[in-house]
């Protein structure tokens, strides 16, 4: 009869992650932005999808209906290389001021939604201020329930933390510990083998847009 483990996830499972001057951290946080900038264009395409059905906000001509499925979507890469450099550790520190998981959780929840919200709205009032007609130029939130001075909206933005959370205790951590788990030779060629399948991404997608004429 076989009987299986279930291992119990302690504090010592979130925290040590955080650590920038080993190169095991760069090597994940590298891949981690090459994978994040894929695959967040595939989750993009649902939220789409999810927010033109409850809310008619999404264009029928939007980029992420028509791009290929291996065009990067740079924005996601980025935002997985913050929350990185600035949520990882802050968990790390609520975790061990709490000393309790499910707070933890919940308390970093909160922080990245608040601080999702204050990063759209600095950057709204930065790059997204209306026209003389009121016209929003890249884009408009002024209209939809919780909207937050028309720039913010809390529902991006608990989206965002709830992404983020995905992110910083599940995604990270295992890519960190898939590379523990190899030898430094076999670990450093995998690296190699995702950056170089990314920038094979990059070229064919760029490629297909310019003749398309897209770009």
């Amino acid at each position: 009869m076989v009987r299986l483990r279930i291992h119990k996830v302690t504090e010592d499972d979130q925290i040590g992650y955080f650590a920038p001057r080993t190169w095991a951290f760069w090597r994940s946080l590298i891949v981690c932005f090459c994978l994040m900038c894929i695959v967040g264009h595939w989750l993009e395409i649902p939220y789409c999808f999810f927010m033109d059905l409850f809310f008619g906000i999404v264009e029928d001509t939007y980029a992420v209906l028509t791009d290929p499925w291996y065009h990067p979507y740079w924005v996601y890469g980025i935002g997985a290389v913050l929350m990185t450099l600035i949520v990882e550790p802050l968990k790390e520190r609520i975790i061990l001021r709490r000393h309790n998981l499910g707070l933890a959780l919940l308390e970093s929840f909160v922080v990245v939604v608040v601080l999702s919200m204050v990063i759209e709205l600095v950057v709204g009032w930065l790059v997204n201020q209306p026209d003389a007609e009121g016209v929003y130029p890249y884009w408009d939130n002024s209209q939809l329930p919780l909207n937050i001075f028309g720039q913010a909206w809390l529902v991006n933005d608990v989206a965002i933390g709830l992404v983020a959370m995905i992110y910083v205790w599940i995604i990270f951590p295992l890519v960190c510990e898939g590379f523990s788990r190899l030898r430094p030779p076999v670990a450093n060629g995998a690296f190699v083998f995702v950056v170089a399948a990314f920038v094979g991404c990059c070229i064919a997608s760029y490629t297909q847009l310019i003749m398309a004429d897209v770009l």
